[in-house]
């Protein structure tokens, strides 16, 4: 979905290829949205990438409307706002936390603590919300390939002859391709992160409204939040505030007294207006150049043209371009629910 596109666009294009078979809820809502001059209007006078579904909806959300509702609840909401929800949509973002996806980040960052001599890791999240994707060592995993989302079995192989790995609650990810799994997650020595508006695990309010962008049928998800707000409340990461294109290079620098960086993202460059995109893809194809770090990306394949350049085509809308210093190696489910490796 293009956060830059018409309104209408937008939703129509959430609604069909983001929340359809994900959430019947949401897909409803993205469609009445689209169809809906008066709403689209209420919606238009938002600036920005303010306008958004996942935004919106969730600021509907966090004022009380219950969900799933039919689509005339959320109209209603809107359209009845007493300047509360705006405020919200204004004063927030969504930082969308998805712990679930280190089930596939995970065998990348162990790769990469291989190809380093097996060096402990310092991990850099640009757009890290409030970071809680930067502890993939204080997760188990099950990696198996015939889940319900492998299109076929897949050769998937593990340094210790598994691919089920570590404590419970284990991260689900049925594995498709040809890809070496891990026997346990990398050494991580540090962990750090930079966003323009870091969120804390310990404020109770912030972590409501992480937990709000979850969509409404998402139970797993919900749980899965919970538990990792509590792994990152027992040892909170170093977050910085800061823009990634001006002050990511800092914190790498930063970072490198500590262990082999690897600067991560995911869904985050689809936030910045085209022209960052291409400054971003620049300044980190240097700094990869520089050795100053291992670049993972995870990002709707069209933000990043030059990641995806070469690659066999996506398995579905949803997929995510998972690449590593700027080549992409895998398809990934959003959410982290599938991984197909091409790699």
């Amino acid at each position: 979905m293009d956060l830059y596109a018409d309104v209408a666009t937008q939703y129509i294009e959430f609604a069909r290829y983001a929340a359809a078979g994900g959430s019947p809820c949401f897909e409803a809502w993205g469609l009445g949205v689209a169809a809906d001059e008066e709403v689209l209007a209420w919606i238009s006078a938002l600036p920005g990438i303010k306008k958004q579904p996942n935004l919106v909806f969730a600021a509907a959300r966090f004022h009380g409307l219950e969900a799933p509702a039919p689509y005339e609840a959320l109209r209603s909401t809107l359209l009845d706002d007493d300047g509360a929800i705006r405020a919200t949509i204004l004063g927030r973002a969504t930082q969308t936390n998805e712990a679930g996806r280190l089930a596939t980040l995970t065998p990348v960052f162990a790769r990469l603590s291989v190809e380093a001599g097996r060096r402990p890791l310092a991990l850099v999240e640009a757009g890290a919300s409030a970071g809680l994707c930067l502890y993939p060592d204080r997760w188990g995993y099950d990696w198996t390939a015939d889940g319900p989302r492998a299109a076929k079995p897949g050769r998937i192989r593990a340094y210790g002859g598994n691919a089920v790995v570590g404590p419970e609650p284990r991260l689900t990810c049925p594995v498709t391709g040809d890809l070496t799994l891990p026997a346990a997650p990398p050494e991580v020595a540090w962990r750090g992160g930079l966003d323009l508006n870091p969120l804390d695990v310990r404020d109770k309010d912030q972590m409501t409204w992480l937990e709000t962008l979850i969509w409404p049928e998402h139970d797993d998800r919900r749980e899965r939040l919970r538990h990792a707000i509590e792994i990152a409340r027992a040892d909170p990461p170093h977050l910085e505030q800061g823009d990634i294109l001006a002050d990511l290079p800092l914190l790498v620098a930063d970072a490198s007294r500590h262990g082999e960086v690897v600067v991560f993202h995911s869904v985050v460059v689809a936030y910045l207006p085209p022209e960052d995109r291409e400054r971003f893809d620049v300044m980190m194809r240097r700094l990869v150049s520089d050795g100053a770090c291992r670049w993972v990306s995870n990002e709707v394949p069209g933000v990043l043209p030059s990641v995806v350049s070469g690659a066999p085509a996506p398995r579905d809308d949803t997929s995510l371009a998972l690449a590593v210093d700027g080549r992409a190696v895998a398809w990934s489910h959003p959410h982290g629910r599938s991984l197909h490796w091409f790699g």
